[in-house]
């Protein structure tokens, strides 16, 4: 399926980072014990193995290392300390970069179908996974735990197309991070050096200016769990194996979120909060508990669930970052507990929609610093707490399809981390921004029922308005 064409490692140019170390904030190690994020990017490239090896290869690691010379957090390592009988000693995680620190880089060759793996078709999920890279290891030393940060690996289907395979520890950073760390080794790769991306002025942030009370350090670094990090044999969670679930991509059109606001302004004459966003998310919540209803037997007339998503704080704290701040800077929004009847029943979009638009009608009135922090204070506690939950990964305020390396624009984008915990990821379209390209990751028997309920739903009358 994939076979191993060189493993190396890749570091900024000499001298150019040295040793620095950027501490962790409450937004980053809220993220401690959170599974690592997957991210392929599909491009078409019609050529043979041998001209990937004379060019895409030495481009692609020459790129990569003029690129971190300005974001040498991805060729570091998080460091952890200890925290004795679990209390704080104000020694804050940290991400560490001394020089001569190096990422894991991977070139291979793949025999999987490239056309099927970029369809929006229900795929199985397990032929994804020897695309992505994993993490290295965590190693133990005397005071304090390394845990690399990120890997990349870069995989040839000859004739057909590449794959651009990226992991990454989720205290490394939320989207908009990723994202901007993309741009500039796009940048570099399609001209050969930095001025470019330098002349742009998007440079990353690194200043930690928002102040914030200890106690939310203490809280996300001594949550439920954290102790396992310094257990011998640690090791970060992984995909891999066979499995039943399928990933398929829903792709929602400004007319198909143009109906879903007119059936809801008519339905709920005065919503609390509407947006693309809410309505999209609100009809694939609604599909998802209703196809789920059709496949369980049995199902509890008081049986709830939640959804999830979350909000970048970067503009909204006081004073506002810088959207090139680097790191995570978002929290949760989270809807109450929604009875699962309701949502797969005949007025389940417009359930989905009350409470998603409640929630973040609550989240976005947050707007001073004080109310912000508070809320803070309870986040890890909600978003944890013991009740079903559909997540949300990616946002489409980020053009993820802008990512082109000097071959054209993805074909496709998928995002694996998904199937962890079976999540869904929003993102803006390929061909129009202002469409919604939706990921779904269910069991199989799961999966058909949804793609026949929401095919339905978006071809019949049911939204249009008499």
């Amino acid at each position: 399926m994939v076979t191993v064409l060189e493993n190396c490692r890749v570091s900024p140019p000499p001298t150019t980072v040295g040793d620095r170390s950027l501490p962790l904030t409450f937004f980053d190690s809220a993220w401690l014990l959170f599974f690592p994020i997957h991210q392929i990017f599909f491009y078409d490239f019609p050529h043979p193995k041998s001209h990937f090896l004379e060019t895409i290869v030495p481009k692609l690691k020459h790129s990569l290392s003029i690129t971190l010379q300005h974001f040498f957090p991805f060729a570091s390592n998080l460091i952890v300390f200890p925290y004795p009988d679990r209390s704080f000693n104000g020694k804050k995680p940290e991400i560490r970069h001394v020089e001569g620190d190096s990422l894991a880089v991977t070139f291979a060759e793949s025999d999987l179908d490239f056309n099927d793996l970029t369809g929006n078709h229900p795929r199985e999920c397990h032929k994804f996974y020897p695309l992505v890279p994993l993490l290295g290891q965590p190693a133990k030393v005397s005071d304090y735990v390394s845990i690399p940060l990120f890997s990349v690996q870069v995989t040839v289907f000859p004739n057909k197309g590449i794959s651009i395979g990226l992991t990454n520890h989720h205290c490394l950073g939320d989207a908009s991070t990723r994202f901007n760390f993309l741009k500039a080794w796009t940048s570099v790769a399609k001209n050969g050096t930095d001025e470019l991306y330098l002349a742009s002025e998007t440079l990353p942030f690194y200043e930690r200016v928002f102040e914030y009370p200890g106690s939310l350090d203490e809280v996300c670094c001594n949550q439920p769990g954290s102790e396992t990090i310094f257990a011998s044999g640690y090791e970060l969670p992984r995909l891999g194996g066979e499995t039943d679930k399928l990933r398929a991509t829903v792709v929602l059109t400004q007319a198909h979120i143009g109906r879903f606001k007119k059936w809801l302004s008519v339905q709920q004459p005065a919503p609390e909060y509407v947006s693309s966003f809410s309505v999209a998310c609100a009809f694939v919540w609604r599909c998802i508990a209703k196809a789920r209803a059709q496949i369980v037997e049995k199902k509890g007339e008081d049986e709830v669930e939640r959804f999830m998503c979350t909000v970048d704080w970067r503009s909204r704290i006081d004073p506002p970052l810088p959207q090139t701040y680097f790191g995570n800077c978002v929290g949760p929004c989270i809807t109450a507990p929604t009875k699962s009847a309701l949502l797969a029943g005949e007025n389940g979009f417009v359930t989905a929609a009350q409470v998603l638009g409640k929630a973040l009608t609550e989240t976005l009135k947050l707007k001073n610093k004080d109310a912000m922090i508070n809320d803070a204070a309870t986040w890890l506690e909600r978003a944890y707490a013991p009740v079903p939950t559909l997540g949300v990964s990616g946002t489409p305020k980020i053009k993820i399809y802008d990512i082109d390396f000097g071959w054209g624009k993805p074909k496709k984008h998928e995002t694996p981390s998904l199937d962890y915990n079976g999540s869904i990821s929003v993102n803006a379209c390929k061909d129009s921004p202002a469409d919604m390209e939706i990921g779904i990751c269910l069991p199989a028997k799961h999966m058909d029922a949804f793609v026949s309920i929401s095919r339905d739903e978006l071809e019949s009358s049911f939204y249009e308005l008499e």
